[in-house]
């Protein structure tokens, strides 16, 4: 079927969108990669709290942290907007991140070169921690077929500039999100590839399990490749040690009871995972994307 053109005035809003990204993205490149992330450190706390997301990140803190008092909210908050700033600021310049030595270490690097060895896929599970993108360099430079998964923007030329972004520090193997994703993915597993998922955003008519002691509807997707394939699921995370130097955590693999009660094993593999990203978040909550709507709508409405 034959693809339908935009509308010439949202097709060219979309070309000026894109031309605006290179025009940023040749600026940022001109700076030493530190100086560009204390920028955006900078950057986030001015613009952040001016949008409808500061709201949804305060709702969120204070689901998570019920006991925290305003100041400590009021702090996480700016915290939060300071590493989104971080993070938007350092995207053009991933390949030269990745391409120092000593900005990304791998904790449990061992893992990585078993998976990569071994011929056994897995599916990598993780959050939006800190600059998520540093995870899929560390399992491409690992040597693991992966094919990873993404949404996609609505801007095409956008869309081209990212994947090239990611082309450049060697991510190769993309699968959009949506159905045909999800048949992709089959086919990658049945190939002996691994599939890599972001776990930790809202899902309607995923699994409602609990996270922060309140339900959240959870993507099944993971738990219910593993048990198909019989295969694990390797739980990363990823932490910012200094400016724009990051630490890749390798945990330990989550292995799935198979007991023949199909949703049963999903429901409890799906709240094995809530369990994780809960941990992780508790640990360094200020490096957690906490503009998602993560819980159900209700809770935005007050």
């Amino acid at each position: 079927m034959a693809q339908t053109r935009p509308p010439f005035l949202q097709d060219l809003a979309w070309r000026l969108q894109a031309a605006a990204y290179d025009g940023l993205t040749a600026l940022l490149r001109l700076f030493p990669v530190d100086r560009v992330s204390d920028f955006g450190a900078w950057l986030g706390p001015l613009i952040g709290p001016l949008t409808s997301l500061h709201r949804v990140a305060e709702t969120n803190l204070r689901i998570a942290f019920p006991e925290a008092a305003d100041a400590e909210i009021a702090s996480l908050l700016r915290a939060q907007w300071q590493e989104i700033g971080r993070i938007i600021v350092e995207y053009p310049l991933l390949d030269r991140i990745t391409a120092e030595p000593g900005r990304v270490e791998v904790a449990g690097e061992q893992r990585l070169a078993a998976i990569a060895a071994g011929g056994r896929p897995v599916v990598f599970i993780s959050g939006h921690f800190s600059n998520f993108e540093a995870m899929a360099w560390a399992i491409v430079h690992a040597g693991v077929p992966c094919q990873m998964t993404y949404r996609a923007t609505n801007n095409p030329y956008f869309e081209r500039r990212i994947r090239q972004a990611r082309y450049r520090y060697g991510v190769r193997l993309f699968a959009p999100k949506g159905l045909a994703s999800a048949r992709e993915l089959l086919r990658a597993l049945g190939r002996g590839e691994s599939i890599a998922l972001m776990n930790d955003q809202k899902y309607n008519g995923g699994v409602a399990a609990p996270l922060f002691g309140r339900l959240a509807h959870t993507a099944q997707g993971p738990t219910t490749y593993a048990l198909r394939f019989g295969i694990p699921l390797q739980p990363m995370s990823v932490q910012r040690t200094h400016k724009a130097r990051f630490r890749v955590i390798v945990h330990d693999p989550i292995e799935l009871a198979d007991t023949g009660e199909r949703e049963a094993d999903i429901e409890t593999g799906v709240k094995r995972i809530n369990a994780f990203m809960e941990a992780r978040i508790r640990e360094r909550p200020a490096e957690w994307f906490w503009v998602h709507r993560r819980w159900p709508n209700e809770v935005y409405r007050s």
